[in-house]
């Protein structure tokens, strides 16, 4: 079956950086869109940035937009979220997911049991 494992998550300083990584089994990893969303408590889940099954088309919220990035590795079944200039507000538990079809749309497949990022003022 379907396994997504998230790891990276921790507690960082407004203005510092984190790394999140997923690790996909059980898939055809790179036949998929993939997502990162995330939840604060009293919140919506959202869909924080998106990448398509090649790389070559993202998507991002716009409270995000030029602090983070999402990347993936094919050959390594693996997804990225690169995040600068953490900022209070981007504290939630982040989600890995994987996502119907080859590009970014809002409808998941699977998700990861999910990382917390906690930033502190």
């Amino acid at each position: 079956q379907v396994q997504l494992v998230e790891s990276g998550g921790g507690v960082v300083q407004a203005g510092g950086s984190l790394r999140l990584s997923c690790a996909a089994s059980g898939m055809i990893f790179s036949m998929n869109a993939m997502g990162w969303y995330r939840q604060a408590p009293g919140k919506e889940r959202e869909l924080v940035a998106g990448i398509s099954d090649g790389g070559g088309s993202r998507y991002y919220v716009d409270s995000v937009k030029g602090r983070f990035t999402i990347s993936r590795d094919n050959a390594k079944n693996t997804l990225y979220l690169q995040m600068n200039s953490l900022k209070p507000e981007d504290t939630a538990m982040y989600y890995c997911a994987a996502l119907f079809g080859r590009v970014v749309t809002n409808r998941v497949r699977n998700w990861g049991q999910g990382t917390q990022v906690t930033v502190s003022s």
